[in-house]
């Protein structure tokens, strides 16, 4: 097992990993501006079967394990009781119906695959790129940094590195922590090279146990995740985003002031974007499948203006 970096070295990168100002004072993509128009070109060229895979889970109403809040759903205006006289519907009396309905959710937490944009966290008071956390505001919500960076989509190509399937489990456990080494290792077996532009998905496993506990599943608990070693590494390498069937960070990481290295270091220093709780089992099988760790990779927020982040449903395409 490679030794963790101190707390000491971890801090160090808030510096050290800096990617403030490499792109302008105005920049707001971060490591997305490794993408470019020919990586995209380059990605649409994966797509030889046709095959679509979703690396999202439904979202359900009422509470559920990981959920900061339950999401939400009330209805106005349904199909019961179009018969009644006198009840006015959606379209009015008559023949033609419809349906409507609210929806509110809390998606930051371990529930909800979400997308988390640079106006997420804070540390020292500011954002990425040294804009001040007060421009996150309860009346007006992010002004700097928003979802709205990303309202183009993102669209590259996607590498899974499946960690639990290189160590031959069926979930890491806890203190099977995620480092560089690992990543090379699942790299060779896969037989791809993740190069700059690419997102990286990387599995443990938490994906097949939330799977079959259902709602017993419990999120809270001591899980594996990326070790903050691979902070180096990823800014190193180039990666415009990564995503997990965890939130990123091992829990717990093991450091008292920088207690989510991933996200602190990742998004506020680096500008990294990150889809937190995906749902990746469906996506290993069909890499197994096929022979092929390597794919375009979609993914659209909704275009909410203000908003820290966004429910997401990345796509594989093969």
């Amino acid at each position: 097992m490679p030794t963790p970096p101190s707390e000491e070295q971890v801090l160090s990168w808030f510096d050290d990993l800096s990617n403030w100002g490499r792109w302008g004072d105005d920049d707001r993509l971060g490591t997305l501006n490794h993408l470019t128009p020919a990586k995209r070109v380059s990605a649409a060229k994966l797509v030889q079967e046709g095959i679509s895979v979703s690396c999202s889970w439904d979202i359900r109403t009422g509470q559920q394990p990981g959920a900061t809040v339950e999401s939400q759903r009330y209805m106005l205006s349904t199909g019961l009781g179009l018969d009644d006289e006198g009840r006015r519907g959606l379209m009015g009396q008559g023949r033609a119906g419809g349906a409507q309905e609210f929806i509110g959710m809390v998606f930051h937490g371990y529930d909800v695959t979400h997308l988390d944009s640079l106006a997420h966290l804070f540390w020292d008071g500011k954002m990425y790129n040294g804009a001040p956390a007060s421009l996150v505001s309860d009346r007006q919500g992010a002004l700097k940094h928003d979802v709205l960076a990303v309202s183009d989509g993102v669209i590259t190509r996607g590498v899974l590195l499946d960690i639990a399937r290189l160590r031959g489990v069926d979930v890491l456990e806890a203190d099977d922590q995620v480092y560089p080494e690992d990543l090379e290792a699942a790299e060779e077996a896969a037989g791809v090279r993740l190069e700059p532009g690419d997102v990286l998905l990387m599995r443990t496993g938490e994906g097949r146990a939330r799977r079959e506990q259902k709602r017993d599943y419990n999120p809270n608990k001591p899980r594996s995740g990326f070790q903050a070693a691979c902070l180096p590494w990823l800014h190193e390498r180039g990666i415009a985003m990564i995503g997990s069937d965890v939130a990123q960070d091992c829990s717990p990481a093991g450091y008292r002031t920088v207690h989510m290295p991933i996200h602190m270091v990742g998004i506020v220093a680096m500008g990294l974007w990150l889809i937190d709780n995906c749902q990746l089992e469906d996506l290993a099988d069909t890499c197994a499948k096929l022979g092929r760790w390597e794919f375009q990779f979609a993914l659209a927020p909704i275009r909410f203006q203000g908003v820290t982040g966004s429910p997401t449903n990345p796509i594989a395409v093969f």
